[in-house]
């Protein structure tokens, strides 16, 4: 699983970021937010949920805690956008070359414009998706601004 070529894509955009993290891999796939966590012994809300949504029919990526749920309402209100909607699968993996469940805040084909959920920056360590389900790394809030280029922002 390491030399799937998401992990690997993952792993390099990291190294060319200057990042910390390494990819680690699970033993299961880890679809939600409470299963990652329970497998890495941490706190749910350590966990950055990576969610795309269609901003104005353009990719928006949502690192949000995974204690919480985005307010699509105030997403577009943050961005100035007519609708903010959860994105279908199809359009998640055309934006993000990623399956929902394992799409990683970075290694996509093109940059995806980001917003990174402040009530991260309240732990020191956070893990997000390495590109395939049972694909992990860990990063800090403001690593993962600084390697998404995201927009810190109150999202939930």
């Amino acid at each position: 699983m390491q030399e799937h070529p998401n992990v690997i894509a993952v792993q390099d955009a990291l190294d060319a970021a200057g990042a910390t993290g390494q990819v680690r891999i699970l033993p299961d796939a880890v679809h939600t937010a409470a299963a990652a966590a329970e497998a890495l012994g941490v706190t749910v809300g350590q966990i950055a949920n990576s969610l795309i949504f269609a901003a104005d029919g353009d990719p928006l990526l949502v690192l949000t805690s995974g204690a919480h749920r985005v307010d699509t309402a105030k997403v577009a209100a943050v961005l100035g956008a007519a609708a903010v909607r959860r994105a279908t699968p199809e359009f998640v993996r055309e934006h993000t070359g990623q399956p929902i469940g394992g799409v990683a805040p970075l290694g996509h084909p093109k940059p995806v414009r980001t917003l990174v959920d402040t009530a991260l920056a309240q732990y020191d360590e956070i893990w997000a998706a390495g590109g395939v389900p049972r694909a992990v790394f860990p990063t800090t809030f403001a690593e993962l601004v600084r390697i998404t280029a995201g927009t810190p922002a109150e999202v939930a």
